[in-house]
């Protein structure tokens, strides 16, 4: 873009519209080009271990994939999002996810459990909008049947260019619990 020149904003409907096709559109290509080479989910023996992990878990999400995950969570049953809401309010306090969300210092060392999983369900927004490091996400054996680095990057880059021509300015990208309570519907 030229100096001086003013960007066209996108409609965050539309936007919306477009994350969920790119998120799509990487769930197709790691499932066909990688997952068949990974432990599925609903076998799993210690099943959430990696989402439950506080040790592990270090996801940020941005504020578009904030508002369609938390649009999702609106079509749900009123008790099943305030559970769903109540276990994310627990997750920022009991891991101190609030520090340094305005401040700038470094989220990505804070760890926490991720409170979209719920035990004998899964995960809770698996077909709603799963953040990309969770789409990237699975167990393998071998390291070698990992998706490259580069594969989640390049998504990540895509959603923040998104981002950019929605709201006009970079977004800061904040632990999914964080994001999900600031861009509430």
């Amino acid at each position: 873009m030229r100096a001086g020149r003013k960007m066209k904003l996108l409609s965050e409907q539309k936007a919306l519209e477009r994350l969920a096709k790119i998120k799509a559109d990487f769930k197709t290509e790691i499932a066909s080009t990688y997952e068949h080479r990974a432990k599925s989910c609903l076998t799993c023996e210690t099943q959430g271990a990696c989402c439950l992990d506080a040790h592990f878990v270090n996801v940020h999400i941005s504020r578009l994939e904030a508002v369609a995950i938390t649009g999702a969570i609106q079509d749900l049953p009123k008790e099943e999002q305030e559970t769903i809401y109540a276990r994310i309010e627990a997750a920022i306090e009991t891991y101190d996810l609030n520090s340094g969300t305005t401040s700038g210092e470094d989220n990505f060392s804070r760890t926490y459990a991720c409170p979209m999983f719920e035990k004998g369900v899964g995960c809770t927004i698996h077909n709603i909008g799963k953040p990309v490091p969770c789409i990237t996400h699975a167990c393998y054996e071998n390291a070698n049947d990992l998706p490259p680095d580069e594969l989640q990057h390049r998504q990540e880059s895509i959603i923040d260019d998104l981002n950019l021509r929605t709201y006009g300015k970079p977004q800061l990208d904040l632990p999914l619990p964080v994001a999900l309570i600031r861009y509430r519907r």
